[in-house]
């Protein structure tokens, strides 16, 4: 076997590693695919003879491209909510769709959608040093920092993904109980359990993002609220931390499309709000919830 075969058949090994680690730093299978693909391209081009952890050197040039492409779409000002939402289709004659669903749900759509709200440099720190157990010196000069600011990189993404900056709430185990209820019942199609949560005057407002043409923007009453929970897009959705309290994320392939914020009284959820509007979304502090 000659040398660019052996080289081929170690990156092969790597793949898997390389395609999660970018798919965590993107938060897209397509653009994780290039990365690694243009991996493969430097790794062809380089003289790795004295390189003894192959791995490692693949994973640190993976890692540096996904932070220029990253920082290319903060350029660039980032594509839109609503172009991210038709990317869900553009997509999908590149990538399987259902292999995409399945890996953004072994990582969690929350955490997807919060790593979102990280500047680059501190989306990759957090990623290779709590994901992947990198060291800050291997990290340091990927990001171009010393190891000492790296790790401050990975200490304030650590404190925005969970929710350290946030106030506590008082209620918020009470709060995650009613939520939880709401999404397992809209989940599983149960009218009278959606009913069981509900305040027979729960209020559900949307903005114009939500609602298709012409359609009323308040629905007033617990099964006009219900029949309209049974009819969304539950499987998508998980419960998150939303400005410091419980709501639920709509987040289809860890893509943010809906935030969902609730009020709730004596175990009832007595208003809804539905936001979808990209700048409203860019203004709410989100946190994965600790289980």
């Amino acid at each position: 076997m000659d040398e660019h075969n052996i080289l081929a058949e170690q990156f092969e090994q790597n793949r898997p590693h390389l395609r999660s680690v970018a798919y965590r730093m993107l938060g897209s299978l397509s653009e994780a695919e290039d990365a690694v693909q243009e991996g493969w391209l430097r790794l062809s081009r380089s003289d790795t003879r004295d390189v003894e952890n192959l791995g490692g050197w693949l994973t640190t040039v993976v890692a540096r491209i996904c932070l220029d492409m990253m920082r290319s779409r903060k350029s660039k000002h980032e594509e839109s909510l609503e172009q991210s939402a038709h990317s869900l289709v553009d997509h999908t004659d590149k990538i399987d769709p259902e292999q995409e669903a399945l890996l953004a749900d072994s990582v969690g759509l929350a955490l997807l959608v919060v790593l979102e709200t990280l500047t680059p440099a501190e989306r990759l720190a957090f990623v290779l040093h709590d994901m992947f157990d990198l060291s800050f010196e291997e990290i340091a000069p990927i990001v171009g920092r010393s190891s000492t600011a790296a790790r401050q990189l990975a200490s304030r993404a650590r404190r925005r993904v969970h929710g350290a900056d946030i106030a506590p709430n008082p209620d918020l185990t009470r709060q995650r109980e009613v939520v939880d209820a709401f999404l397992t019942a809209a989940r599983g199609g149960n009218f009278e359990a959606l009913l069981n949560v509900l305040d027979p005057d729960v209020v559900l407002r949307s903005d114009l993002n939500v609602q298709p043409p012409n359609a009323p923007t308040e629905i007033r009453g617990a099964e006009a609220v219900a029949g309209r929970a049974i009819g969304g897009g539950a499987r998508a959705a998980q419960p998150a931390l939303v400005n410091g309290a419980i709501g639920i994320i709509v987040a289809p392939r860890g893509r943010l499309l809906m935030v969902i914020r609730f009020t709730i009284k004596d175990r009832k959820i007595t208003e809804m709000e539905a936001v979808a509007a990209p700048e409203r979304l860019r203004r709410l502090d989100l946190a994965i919830l600790n289980n």
